[in-house]
């Protein structure tokens, strides 16, 4: 029998994947890696937690499960996958079926033949076309040589500032291994929030808790890099303004590495990144593609969306795997986009669509919600979880979560992600059947309280009010009565000072003749989390009023 002959461009994530998959389904074929970089098989997304410190052996991010490092003779010796690392392919020659490549160490060049083709050259990082991007001491967090360059740094203690461009996940996550360096880190975004997935609230209330860690900048970005004989010396901003720095980090996105495709006729899609269909495979049906270089389609929405994320590279690549081998019997459907970063001590993370984002794909009717509250029984070490939840008012189904705070940010993000995958509703999670013990949750877990929430603003029970639109209502000074319904010791020890009215909840039903006798007067309740604030509202409403509504996630959920 004819060997099959595999060719996998790329030795990060997706690639290394794919090439051990189609050999655990093929142990007679011939399948050949080309990687351009010295390494293979490289944890990406463990290089800021190398920069800061949190392990110190390299190797750790290139080793499998029993501790092996993955390099070409490890693949070699334990998988039968011939590694070229240092090599580039220089060109894919789809009439010949072959490609062209290059030793980038010797400058040898040579061609290979293949049966079926594995693309995942992944993406390049954005660079802002400014002057002095090229000075020493401008880098990305990208390659394993930036990850030993900012450990480095870190670790000879030499550099005092540090400026990193860029808000989102690589971003953050910079930004703490440098500030667990003991180095005074500015953070600089043009758009005017931090982490793009979030709605502007959610992204508020991380704003507020990253300022009590370094310097943040919104709404601005970088005219040049300023240097002396060839080093950064400082970063000058688009309002003219200059930050001394010794180091400047840029994390301003991705984009798809694409070109070898496209030089090779293969269909390029809105985003500059390689068309598939559902098996990975290419517009040539011999050709497969997977992993950062590709677009795919969002499972909610139906549009095409690049998402870089090694998680999906991984499951991308053992279906391309099983393709190549086995004929197009497995499928990647497409992504509701996931994620979560760690932000110093609190965890952020999203799944599906946020409130912008539902309604800039078309969802006209949507509700939201927000849920500040407990993790586990404060016996237990409570912490803190705020969740938006985001549902289509039309059918009730769950479109988006997005989850903050120092609590289990990743059970809850995972909880819901498998809802909105599930297409489930409201009403299929406020019965949810999660596992429940003192240690890990409360006796309803807080995202099955979040569900508890949104039925009951559906069904109008309350009404809500962000923090955004109550800010929004002080500023124009609209005529309100604001009442926080929790008791004099908490509220001494932390308040709004908006000119609210304390009423505790159990004395409240006796002090109903202190609340305005005008029945259409807007009132506004609050506590911490706002469950004591949902229940004054109730009594109030009960008492005749038309026009009260609850401050979602209380004070919990006060940014400002």
């Amino acid at each position: 029998m004819e060997k099959k002959r595999i060719i996998v461009i790329g030795g990060s994530a997706a690639g290394p994947k794919a090439a051990s998959r189609a050999r655990r389904l093929d142990e007679h074929a011939e399948i050949t890696m080309i990687q351009k970089a010295p390494d293979l098989s490289m944890a990406s997304c463990g290089y800021p937690y190398y920069v800061g410190g949190f392990f110190d052996d390299r190797n750790q991010l290139l080793t499998s499960p029993a501790g092996i490092v993955r390099d070409s003779k490890f693949f070699w010796n334990a998988k039968r996958i011939k590694a070229l690392v240092n090599t580039e392919v220089t060109k894919i020659d789809r009439k010949n079926k072959s490609v062209e490549y290059k030793d980038l160490v010797t400058g040898e060049a040579a061609s290979l033949a293949y049966d079926k083709l594995i693309i995942a050259t992944g993406a390049t990082p954005r660079k802002p076309p400014v002057p002095g991007v090229d000075l020493k001491g401008v880098t990305t967090l990208q390659s394993m040589a930036d990850a030993d360059f900012l450990r480095q740094v870190g670790d000879e203690g030499e550099v005092q500032k540090a400026v990193v461009i860029g808000g989102g996940l690589i971003g953050i996550e910079t930004c703490e291994a440098l500030h667990l360096s003991g180095i005074e880190v500015t953070l600089v975004e043009m758009l005017p929030q931090l982490l793009a997935f979030l709605d502007k609230g959610m992204a508020r209330i991380v704003e507020k808790y990253v300022q009590t860690k370094v310097n943040l900048i919104l709404q601005n970005g970088v005219s040049e890099f300023l240097g002396e004989n060839g080093k950064l010396k400082a970063v000058k901003l688009l309002d003219g303004s200059e930050i001394a720095c010794d180091i400047a980090v840029v994390a301003t996105g991705v984009r798809p590495n694409s070109a070898l495709a496209k030089e090779a006729g293969l269909t390029i899609g809105e985003f500059g990144a390689i068309e598939v269909n559902t098996y990975m495979q290419t517009s040539d049906p011999d050709i497969y593609a997977i992993g950062d270089c590709i677009e795919i389609p969002n499972l909610i929405s139906g549009k095409k969306v690049h998402a870089p994320f090694g998680d999906l590279a991984n499951l991308q690549g053992r279906v391309a795997g099983t393709n190549v081998i086995n004929g197009n019997s497995a499928q990647f459907p497409g992504t509701i986009q996931s994620g979560i970063c760690k932000v110093f001590d609190y965890g952020v993370g999203s799944t599906g669509l946020s409130e912008q984002n539902a309604a800039r794909h078309g969802f006209d009717n949507i509700e939201t919600v927000l849920n500040a509250s407990p993790d586990k029984p404060g016996f237990m070490g409570a912490k803190l979880l705020i969740t938006k939840l985001v549902v289509d008012k039309n059918t009730n189904r769950i479109l988006g979560a997005q989850v903050l705070g120092p609590g289990d940010v990743g059970k809850q993000v995972a909880t819901w992600a498998m809802a909105i995958k599930g297409k489930l509703t409201v009403e299929d999670m406020i019965n949810a059947d999660l596992p429940y013990a003192p240690p890990f949750s409360l006796a309803i877990d807080h995202s099955i309280a979040t569900a508890h929430i949104m039925q009951n603003k559906l069904n109008r029970l309350f009404v809500g009010i962000t923090a955004e639109q109550l800010k929004e209502k002080l500023d124009k000074k609209d005529p309100m009565f604001l009442l926080d319904a929790r008791n004099p010791n908490e509220y001494e020890a932390q308040k709004l000072g908006i000119g609210e009215t304390l009423i505790p909840l159990g004395q409240l039903r006796n002090r109903l003749a202190e609340l305005p006798a005008a029945k259409n007067t807007e009132i506004i309740t609050w506590c911490k989390i706002s469950l004591r604030g949902y229940e004054a509202a109730r009594v109030i409403m009960a008492s005749g009023y038309k026009n009260v509504k609850v401050l979602e996630g209380g004070l919990n959920a006060w940014p400002f």
